[in-house]
C-alpha cells in the first residue's frame, strides 16, 4: 500500500513509529507536511499536489494535524476524503476532538461520568461561576489548548478569581 503520514515534522517520536511499522509491513510510507500542500477542488476530480507532485497514487492517509494547523491540516484530510482514500481519522472527527465544549456536551449526553464542570463565555460573578462548580479547588481551562497548555489548578477562591479574570481579560 502506498501510505502518507500527514505530519509537519517527520522526526517526531510518533512519526518514525508509523514509518518504521509501515515499513515492516512492506507499504511505502510518505511524510508529507499538509502545510505544503495545494488543494485542487473541482467536481469531477478534486486532487491534491504536493510540491509540485500529484497524489493520485495514495491509498490510506495516517494524519497527524497538530493543534496549530487544524484548519488547514483538516481541510487537507477533508480532500483525501473527496478522492476516496481511506483516513484513519476523519477531518470531522479532528474537529469535533478539537472542541473542548463539545466533547464535554457529547461524553455527558451519553451518561460518561466527568467532574461538575462550568464553561462561561464570560461571567462578570466569578465568585458564582466557582460557587456552581462547588467551590475551591477548581480546574480552571481555556476552551483552546491542548497538552496542558491554558490550565490551571486554584486551591483557593482568591486564586480562582485572579485566573479567571486573567483570562478574561
Amino acid at each position: 500500500m502506498n501510505i502518507v503520514v500527514l505530519s509537519r515534522n517527520s522526526n517526531l517520536y510518533s512519526t518514525r513509529r508509523l514509518i518504521e511499522e509501515g515499513e515492516s509491513r512492506n507499504h511505502d510510507i510518505e511524510v508529507i507536511d499538509p502545510l505544503k500542500c495545494d488543494l485542487i477542488i473541482e467536481r469531477e476530480r478534486p486532487s491534491i499536489y504536493y510540491k509540485d507532485r500529484l497524489l493520485d497514487y495514495v491509498d490510506a492517509v495516517i494524519p497527524r494535524i497538530g493543534a496549530s494547523v487544524t484548519f488547514y491540516g483538516c481541510a487537507v484530510v477533508r480532500q483525501f476524503e473527496m478522492m476516496n482514500v481511506f483516513t484513519t481519522v476523519t477531518s470531522d472527527a479532528i474537529l469535533r476532538s478539537r472542541d473542548k465544549l463539545r466533547s464535554f456536551q457529547r461524553l455527558s449526553k451519553v451518561g460518561i461520568g466527568m467532574p461538575k464542570t462550568v464553561f462561561t463565555n464570560y461571567s462578570r460573578d466569578v465568585e458564582e461561576v466557582i460557587e456552581r462548580v462547588g467551590g475551591t479547588p477548581v480546574i480552571i481551562k481555556l476552551l483552546e489548548g491542548t497538552q496542558g497548555l491554558g490550565v490551571v489548578l486554584a486551591e483557593t477562591r482568591n486564586a480562582a478569581e485572579s485566573v479567571l479574570e486573567a483570562f478574561n481579560g
